[in-house]
């Protein structure tokens, strides 16, 4: 039996997008220590603010500033916060809702212990030392002792008009996104991956079907039958359909632009993708007849290149396009 293989594998991307006029003002307002939120027709405060009623699904953009104290509605304790979470220290996760609002917001509270926070409990802002117009602004929620005349200030509590408008407005938001896993690919990619390294393919054939499936996935995708019988495929192969890449990857050496390829190998029944290299990429065409290369440390081929024979008929890879 071949070991199990398992890797660490990370995704990692920078998510750019563009704000609307609710969303540019709630974070341009949390960088001017303003928290502001949205009014709906039945006189409803929604912090953090929506540009749609989610009852009605109307338009709302009618902004109001409320307070920067509130109180705790629930709360969870997190006794080992992660990297990048707003504390380094044990904290609660808590839904605030803030003097003036009618839903809650969700931000880290900062508290020596979870014995010390509790729902009803009062709590301010607490804000970053610096702050460019994101919920960050918001460092975390600390406690505040107001309670001789929290009941009075929350009954008179309310949304005061806003406009909206500030100096500089903040327009996009650039988060970025990462997921960090170990990736165990199972028995069928497992023995797949082994073969790779002595650079030879396997495929898995259905049992009901009779296709090969590579690269195979333990059970056939047209029926869901599992598979187990392997089959060496390729390693030439015919390119079925491609596409030409004109932005360059960051972090991928490899310059634009290049073709990625759906590439069906011989006596395989499913196309795999890959990068063609060796050619003009406005001289790849379908059914082009295409070879692997491999680099002496890589575990799979770098590329696929022509091979010297003839293009294959439409009608040998028409039923993989």
């Amino acid at each position: 039996m071949p070991e199990n293989l398992t890797a660490p594998l990370v995704v990692a991307f920078p998510f750019t997008r563009s704000l609307g006029p609710v969303q540019s003002a709630f974070l341009t307002g949390l960088r001017e220590r303003t928290v502001l939120g949205v009014r709906t027709r039945d006189g409803r405060v929604l912090v953090p603010p929506v540009e749609y009623d989610p009852v009605t699904a109307e338009e709302i953009r009618d902004l109001v500033e409320v307070g920067t104290t509130g109180t705790v509605t629930t709360w969870a304790w997190n006794p080992a916060p992660r990297h990048h979470q707003p504390l380094c220290t044990p904290f609660a996760w808590a839904l605030v809702r803030l003097d003036g609002a009618d839903t809650a917001l969700l931000h880290a509270l900062d508290a020596p212990n979870a014995r010390a926070v509790h729902t009803g409990m009062r709590v301010r802002i607490r804000w970053a030392a610096h702050r460019e117009g994101a919920i960050t602004d918001i460092a975390c929620f600390e406690p505040h002792d107001d309670t001789a005349t929290a009941t009075a200030a929350t009954a008179t509590a309310g949304a005061t008009p806003h406009s909206g408008a500030f100096a500089d407005p903040v327009t996009t938001l650039l988060t970025p996104a990462r997921l960090d896993y170990t990736y165990a690919p199972g028995r069928a990619q497992t023995r797949y991956l082994h073969a790779l390294a002595g650079r030879r393919i396997l495929g898995e054939r259905c049992p009901s079907c009779r296709k090969v499936c590579v690269p195979p996935r333990g059970a056939c995708p047209t029926c869901g039958v599992a598979t187990a019988e392997q089959v060496e495929v390729g390693p030439r192969g015919t390119v079925t359909t491609f596409c030409v890449v004109n932005i360059k990857a960051k972090g991928l050496d490899i310059d634009v632009p290049y073709v990625y390829a759906h590439i069906a190998l011989d006596g395989a029944d499913l196309a795999l993708h890959a990068r063609i290299g060796g050619i003009a990429y406005d001289e790849v065409r379908m059914g082009m007849r295409v070879e692997p290369v491999w680099t002496d440390d890589s575990r799979h081929p770098d590329h696929y290149r022509p091979a010297p024979e003839p293009d294959a008929a439409y009608d040998t890879y028409k039923e993989l396009l």
